[in-house]
């Protein structure tokens, strides 16, 4: 017993030592660092009693605000465009709409010349100069002549419509119609321009007179058409193998709210919610979801349905920031193992297809090896600490996506997916009212998942228009 309390006596005393020797390395480096100072205030002490004697006035020094940022070192680009001995990547060639002929001008002999100095041409030759242009839109006012009758069992009167033309109003002007509605929809979701802007464009355009107001009004009219298509999204989240979550803020009238984004290769859903906490993915995701999470380390996701599959990313930014902030974080060798580990995970992961099976799975399971040496690592910095305790809770929720094909170590896709409502957020700053904002999500949504799904934005938005109009609208 004796034994065993020396032994331990003995390292604590080793570890002290080591504490004492890192101590004093730091204190080295500060009076360094001091000294370097003490030699700079000698030299500006210096150059000031120059300036005072010579009678001159130095230059006040400009200090910048704190939210002025300052200005990165120009990096080294690669030259831009494709290797040479590629094949260059062109314009498809259009179709042609109309020719039009060009002639030269000519002679009264019906020779041609020259358009300068009225010389005769010789070698004539002829070419094919391919112009693509835009046709200048304008409105179109359509009447339908429609007929109405009295149904009595359904108890209420029908009226005829055609394919393109909304459902019928009392309205003492114009209804907008298909194409309007979607130039309107698009400009605002997939192009982020503010109400005032989108009116502007509209007037100067094809000359349609639309207010701001009006345009808020269609806005929302048509997020109540297509919220079936909205929940039908919602549906196949909740059948897809894995998805990403991510939120952000948001501002609806001045106050702050929340914008999740869920996602995967086929979809995304937007959703504008007051709440930051689990009962949101818990909602949205619902409690019978058994796929996997890909999120980051904010706790809300923890109740979150499923299993879940942490952002390495995430962890090697905090690793990254905290070693930026706190030196003695940076030399810890948790600091460095932690950052090494995940690096070679991520990169392990881009060899699926290229490894075979056996090695990969060796090479896995030394990673798994790795992280567990990491957990039973003892730390003395605070920092460290935090750290190690996030490694030990996530311990499976970090290596999941090592044996999963179509799992992604990354949140990527959902910070790619985010991005377009930060860039909005900047610009308009929010939404004035709920119904506002769950009306972009709605819209934002089935845009951004016929986007991914290759449909094409604009057909798409009008096909989903006219599925609803076919169906309900009547």
């Amino acid at each position: 017993m004796e034994r065993d309390a020396v032994d331990r006596l003995r390292e604590k005393v080793a570890r002290l030592q080591t504490q004492v020797l890192r101590l004093k390395n730091k204190v080295a480096r500060q009076q360094g660092k001091l000294a370097e100072k003490d030699k700079r205030i000698a030299e500006l002490e210096r150059q000031l009693e120059q300036l005072s004697k010579t009678g001159s006035n130095p230059s006040p020094v400009r200090v910048l605000p704190p939210f002025v940022k300052l200005n990165v070192a120009r990096r080294r680009r690669s030259r831009r465009g494709r290797a040479t001995g590629h094949v260059a990547a062109l314009r498809a060639m259009p179709r042609i709409d109309r020719h039009e002929q060009v002639p030269l001008p000519k002679d009264r002999f019906s020779c041609s010349i020259c358009p300068e100095c009225r010389c005769p041409l010789t070698r004539l030759r002829r070419h094919k100069r391919i112009v693509e242009d835009l046709i200048p839109s304008a409105v179109e006012a359509i009447c339908y002549h429609t007929a109405s009758g009295y149904c009595s069992r359904c108890r209420r009167r029908l009226e005829s419509r055609a394919n393109q033309q909304p459902p019928a109003a009392n309205v003492p002007h114009g209804q907008l119609g298909l194409n309007a509605l979607a130039t309107a929809a698009i400009l605002r979701v997939r192009h982020r321009l503010p109400f005032r802007q989108i009116s502007q464009l509209l007037l100067e355009m094809p000359g349609l007179r639309l207010s701001p107001a009006a345009i808020v009004k269609q806005i929302k009219r048509l997020s109540r058409w297509l919220d079936g298509k909205y929940q039908q999204l919602i549906e196949r989240m909740r059948n897809s193998p894995h998805v990403h979550v991510d939120e952000t803020g948001w501002r609806i009238d001045g106050k702050n709210a929340w914008l999740w984004a869920f996602t995967d290769p086929t979809f995304t859903l937007y959703h504008v919610d007051g709440s930051r906490g689990s009962k949101v993915p818990t909602k949205l995701l619902g409690r019978k979801f058994n796929g996997t999470v890909i999120c980051d380390f904010y706790k809300g996701y923890g109740k979150a349905p499923g299993v879940k599959q942490r952002c390495l990313v995430h962890l090697m930014h905090d690793v990254k920031h905290t070693a930026q902030q706190w030196r003695s974080f940076a030399d810890t060798p948790l600091a460095r193992r932690l950052m090494r580990w995940c690096r070679d995970a991520l990169l392990l992961k881009k060899q699926w297809d290229h490894l075979p099976d056996a090695q990969y799975d060796l090479e896995a399971s030394r990673l798994q090896h790795r992280l567990d040496r990491l957990i039973k690592m003892h730390h003395e910095n605070g920092h460290a600490q935090r750290l190690h305790k996030r490694l030990r809770c996530h311990r499976d929720e970090l290596t999941r996506f090592l044996w999963e094909r179509d799992l992604s170590g990354t949140n990527n896709a959902a910070e790619r997916a985010i991005r377009p409502a930060v860039i909005l957020r900047k610009i308009t700053g929010g939404n004035r009212s709920l119904d506002g904002a769950r009306a972009w999500a709605k819209l934002a949504s089935l845009v951004r998942t016929a986007d991914q799904q290759g449909l094409g934005v604009y057909e798409a938005t009008k096909k989903l228009i006219i599925d609803y109009w076919a169906t309900r609208g009547r």
